[in-house]
């Protein structure tokens, strides 16, 4: 394998900081404003980064859906735990068969209710999360196309 460049840091005679990248011998091969090539390496993905987010996940599912499918079983949770709890009570207070379905279906559907209200807040909440993130990526990502396209 060969050897890795190694930049060093320096300033420039207006204050700007540099990056010296030298060759074998220890000259100078190449000198880079620091913050433009900071840019580039975080832009950039390494190896070891590719190798290891092909191997994690091998196609990613969008926001919306995993958002979608993670409220829809928090809900049937939800649903679930507070139809056992209102037709316990339900079925404490009121007696024969009838009388607990009626209590049962009724408890049913403002669970659902309840359940859906809170899973909607949750899934609203998510995709602004999702789609503010993905408008500051665009404007930062225009921003830098503005500046290069300035000074060409």
């Amino acid at each position: 394998m060969a050897k890795k460049s190694r930049r060093t840091t320096l300033y420039s005679s207006k204050g700007k900081k540099l990056y010296a990248v030298r060759d074998k011998g220890g000259r100078f091969k190449d000198i880079q404003q620091y913050s433009r090539a900071h840019a580039m390496d975080m832009r950039r993905t390494s190896k070891d980064e590719a190798a290891e987010g092909a191997r994690k996940k091998p196609a990613r599912k969008s926001a919306r859906k995993t958002a979608k499918k993670t409220t829809k079983k928090s809900t049937r949770k939800i649903a679930r735990k507070t139809v056992k709890k209102t037709t316990r009570k339900t079925a404490k207070k009121s007696a024969g068969k009838t009388a607990r379905k009626v209590a049962k279906k009724s408890a049913r559907k403002t669970a659902k209710k309840s359940a859906r209200k809170t899973a909607k807040r949750a899934a609203r909440k998510t995709a602004k999360k999702t789609a503010r993130k993905t408008a500051r990526k665009s404007t930062r990502k225009s921003g830098a196309r503005r500046r290069t396209a300035k000074k060409a």
